[in-house]
């Protein structure tokens, strides 16, 4: 039988070679679909893509939205959420629920990648997500860079590279162009910035608030980020400037609540600054703009 069956092939090896090519796609380990990508986000997750570039994409935070039109092709921004307004054009875009997730409708618009931020959506969320078959992507902010490197990420993701290389270098030379008129602050200025007031709630250390006052050559008055500070805090770390809104305003609604607070520098030297709060709360590609801002504020 083996010699009937080796001459048989011998006799049509075209017929032997591609039965062979056959048995070996069909068996062993298979490999991944050319068009599939993982990616590792900012968390350390692992992210699946079905596309090696995505050609649909949205964010669930502000400040993504913002660096996704910085960077990407406008038509492939799918949505926004209700308290993206920056820029414009982002206005234009259908609107998705994000407190909480509307996952009815990202599924209706069929994004290939949603991005948002560390702390702005719930890892619950997003596993419900993946399990839907919508990827989402972390990014996590702790300095001004990380905001550039973010930025060049999604350029690397997207296919929009150049478009991201040409920001971020721009944005770079601003800052290091900022840092340099402040390299010999002496003292350097302790600033508070307030997120809250009752209870009392400030931009800590692990913020970018923090590495924004470094580039300008002052510091953060305080440790804390997200536990409630006391009166007590505040008044031994004596801030010289206060930012959470405008002398009259703060009178209003911070000071009446603590009188005693008057104590410190910031209110007996008159230095209580509003800044835009966009600017203050998102780490987004306007950064340098709030980094000029607060310059204005700590050195008028």
């Amino acid at each position: 039988m083996r010699q009937i069956r080796n001459s048989y092939f011998r006799k049509y090896p075209l017929l032997y070679s591609c039965l062979l090519l056959l048995l070996f796609s069909c068996g062993g380990e298979r490999k991944p679909a050319e068009t599939e990508r993982v990616l590792q986000d900012g968390l350390g997750r692992e992210v699946h893509l079905k596309k090696q570039q995505p050609a649909r994409v949205m964010a669930l935070a502000a400040s993504m939205t913002e660096m996704l039109f910085a960077v990407c092709d406008t038509a492939s921004i799918v949505a926004r959420t209700p308290h993206c307004d920056y820029p414009a054009a982002a206005l234009t875009k259908p609107v998705v629920n994000n407190y909480p997730v509307d996952y009815e409708q990202v599924l209706l618009l069929k994004p290939d990648l949603v991005f948002t931020v560390e702390g702005i959506t719930p890892l619950e969320v997003a596993d419900r997500l993946q399990e839907l078959g919508v990827p989402v992507y972390y990014f996590k902010f702790r300095k001004v860079e990380d905001i550039f490197s973010g930025l060049d990420e999604i350029g690397r993701i997207t296919g929009r590279e150049q478009q991201a290389k040409q920001l971020t270098d721009s944005l770079r030379q601003h800052v290091a162009q900022i840092e340099a008129r402040h390299q010999q602050q002496q003292p350097p200025l302790k600033v508070l910035a307030i997120a809250g007031y009752d209870p009392i709630y400030v931009y800590g250390h692990s913020t970018v608030i923090t590495d924004k006052l470094r580039i300008l050559g002052a510091v953060n008055a305080v440790e804390e980020t997200f536990s409630p500070l006391s009166r007590e805090q505040i008044l031994k770390a004596n801030p010289d400037v206060l930012l959470g809104g405008t002398p009259e305003e703060m009178e209003k609604s911070f000071f009446s609540i603590y009188p005693e607070l008057r104590k410190i520098k910031a209110y007996q030297h008159n230095r209580i600054y509003a800044p835009t709060s966009d600017l203050m709360g998102r780490a987004s590609p306007r950064v340098v703009e709030s980094i000029r801002e607060l310059e204005q504020f700590l050195y008028p």
